[in-house]
């Protein structure tokens, strides 16, 4: 399926050895998307897809007439897949926070870097959310922002097109000693944006020695 969070599991698995605890949704947002909220309300006032996509991003429909899911089904997406999924975040955040006197959430996504319908031009390649600096503190953005700017390889924004979904708007409490951070990546600098999807092993060697900085400067400016 198009506009899929492809190899995220495999792009982060580095994380392992960092001592990070790791959820992975295993459902394709096509039945919901775990990133927005579960009253449907819009996250951005431009072009945008909801809880259970209509449409994928260049605006082709996504189910054939009359195979939508009824409200019925829908409510079932919620109460089995949305909401456990959630409750799993919410417990793992309140056991790291009750361990170590904090936690930090880093929300890992990637997209197409051309999709005319949601943006105009090329997507800069790594797009980091915070939900206008609200979701964690102004150390960790900068530490972040360093990170962005010692590399030459990369674009990238802060806050630009992609200011974080539900999970860094919801969890993100800077001030109860919850940071939050979106990560929203291009895709052509470690797969293929084409069917079938390739992962590119090269590509992606390069572009993790970027987010393992990323990650160790949010780890070392969360705690403070």
């Amino acid at each position: 399926m198009p506009d899929t969070d492809w190899h995220i599991p495999l792009l982060y698995d580095f994380v392992r050895d960092l001592g990070a605890s790791v959820l992975i949704g295993h459902y394709s947002r096509f039945v919901i998307d775990l990133n927005r909220p579960p009253d449907n309300q819009p996250l951005y006032s431009t072009a945008t897809t909801g809880l259970f996509p209509e449409t994928l991003f260049d605006g082709t429909p996504t189910f054939a007439q009359g195979k939508t899911p009824t409200t019925e089904q829908r409510q079932g997406y919620i109460d089995y897949i949305w909401q456990p999924y959630h409750q799993q975040i919410q417990q793992e955040l309140a056991r790291l926070k009750a361990e170590h006197g904090y936690a930090l959430l880093f929300d890992a996504h990637s997209i197409a870097s051309v999709i005319p319908r949601l943006f105009e031009g090329r997507l800069p390649d790594i797009n980091i959310g915070t939900h206008d600096g609200k979701s964690c503190s102004g150390a960790v953005i900068a530490a972040l922002r360093a990170v962005c700017e010692a590399q030459s390889d990369y674009s990238w924004v802060v806050n630009g097109r992609f200011k974080g979904g539900y999970i860094t708007r919801a969890y993100g409490q800077p001030e109860q000693k919850v940071q939050a951070v979106q990560l929203e990546l291009a895709q052509r600098h470690y797969m293929d944006e084409t069917p079938p999807f390739a992962w590119h092993q090269q590509r992606a060697s390069q572009l993790q020695k970027v987010l393992k900085a990323l990650i160790l400067a949010l780890t070392e400016q969360g705690s403070i």
